[in-house]
């Protein structure tokens, strides 16, 4: 019988088995393969061992300096890690409008749904809008600036406030995204009787959320970290190649546009495989230090 069950069981698991198989597996052990030679696409791969990870990670002397051998590397990620600044400021708004969600209060559903809509919204759609509102002649933001007599910069334009912009519209998106909806779940198995307890023991608002509310839902915030830290690495694509075209001078680049940019662009396939499997290492380092240090404060009970 138990025999049975596992067949059971596998087969109902087979579909996503196999999907993980064709669509992640093997395209990972691909780039790792990939990454070891150099090919252009047009003429046969040529095996070169480590060169591409000594072009990208390695350094050069240079008179009397040491220079690294890919600073458009580092720079890049430099934009990556700064984009993921985002991040707790992205979850401490999802927290908030989840708190305020989970209120009783008239229309609540008609709130989530209009939170939750720039998720479900095309990229490209809402990239687009934003394009608008940063248009430094007719766009929303220099309009409103030119109300209170204030000259609006160029948004995607300038060096210094392109990334920022392009977080601002990130903040607007995610803030009521996936992040609140599992705030919204977590705050719902809470048991009321526990807030019940506190306010007859006298605990205030804030004293209930610093010892029930915010413990009670440390593995959400911790999944939610994780995820989106991943993702963050991996993130900036869609932004940068809509949007600003990685410039200016770079500054909006990111890693997985870099990829792209010697993939597709280039036609350097080992190279932009080398970068992926070092992407793969960082994100995997990354993930397995939070899940070392960050799961000891949480508890599951």
């Amino acid at each position: 019988m138990r025999a049975k069950n596992n067949w059971i069981a596998f087969v109902f698991l087979a579909p996503n088995f196999v999907g993980f198989l064709i669509f992640t597996s093997i395209p990972v052990v691909a780039a790792f393969a990939l990454s070891l030679f150099e090919w252009n696409l047009f003429q046969p791969p040529t095996f070169v061992g480590l060169r591409n990870f000594v072009d990208l990670l390695g350094f050069f002397r240079d008179g009397s300096t040491w220079q690294v051998s890919d600073p458009r590397f580092w720079k890049y990620l430099g934009n990556t890690l700064f984009l993921m600044m985002n991040i707790p400021i992205s979850m401490s708004l999802s927290l908030s409008l989840a708190l305020l969600l989970n209120q009783k209060i008239r229309g609540r559903v008609l709130f989530r749904t209009i939170f939750y809509l720039p998720t479900i919204c095309s990229g490209i759609g809402i990239m687009l809008l934003w394009m608008w509102i940063y248009n430094p002649e007719f766009g929303l933001a220099n309009y409103l600036l030119s109300l209170l007599g204030i000259k609006g910069p160029l948004w995607l334009k300038s060096y210094h406030l392109a990334k920022p912009s392009l977080m601002l519209m990130g903040l607007w998106g995610a803030m009521g995204g996936t992040s609140m909806i599992l705030y919204l779940a977590g705050l719902q198995g809470i048991s009321p009787s526990l807030y019940e307890a506190a306010q007859m023991d006298g605990a205030n608002a804030w004293h209930r959320f610093r010892h029930i509310t915010f413990p009670m839902l440390a593995p959400t915030t911790f999944f939610i970290f994780i995820t989106s830290v991943i993702g963050g690495f991996q993130g900036g694509f869609q932004a940068a190649y809509v949007m600003t075209k990685g410039g200016p001078d770079g500054a909006t680049s990111t890693i997985s546009y870099y990829i792209y940019n010697h993939a597709f662009q280039w036609f350097n396939m080992g190279y932009a495989a080398a970068i992926a499997v070092v992407l793969f290492g960082l994100v995997a380092t990354v993930t397995l230090i939070n899940w070392k240090f960050g799961g000891r404060n949480v508890s599951y009970t």
